[in-house]
């Protein structure tokens, strides 16, 4: 399944993955974020972090059409790092993808809904 967008240009398909990707490597520059987890735990591994070519496994990207309206929703899931307040690093998340979806593909995003799968000390 892709997004698709239409524009007085013609007509422009954005792979699922390609969004996630986007998604993923914004989420990963926040601050408090140690990596990104699977949302498959029991099938993928409890205690996998994903690395950057494997971000789309982490994400999954819905889209639903009411109306004229098509509605862009994101799932994220996330290990966050002792110490820091997850709320906070929720929000900044939530925050960062709707930005950067927004300037780099032109898409609005409706939700991002953000699933913390762990804890984990940061190495720095």
């Amino acid at each position: 399944m892709s997004v698709e967008l239409t524009n007085e240009f013609g007509h422009i398909d954005i792979a699922n993955d390609v969004v996630a990707q986007i998604a993923g490597g914004a989420a990963i520059e926040c601050y408090g974020i140690v990596g990104m987890a699977s949302k498959h735990q029991v099938r993928d591994g409890l205690t996998d972090i994903l690395r950057k070519e494997n971000f789309a496994r982490g994400v999954l990207v819905r889209q639903d059409s009411e109306g004229e309206n098509k509605n862009l929703h994101i799932d994220m899931y996330v290990i966050v790092s002792y110490g820091t307040k997850i709320s906070e690093v929720a929000y900044q998340v939530q925050s960062k993808v709707k930005y950067t979806l927004d300037t780099t593909l032109g898409m609005a995003v409706n939700s991002v809904n953000v699933y913390v799968q762990g804890v984990r000390v940061a190495n720095d």
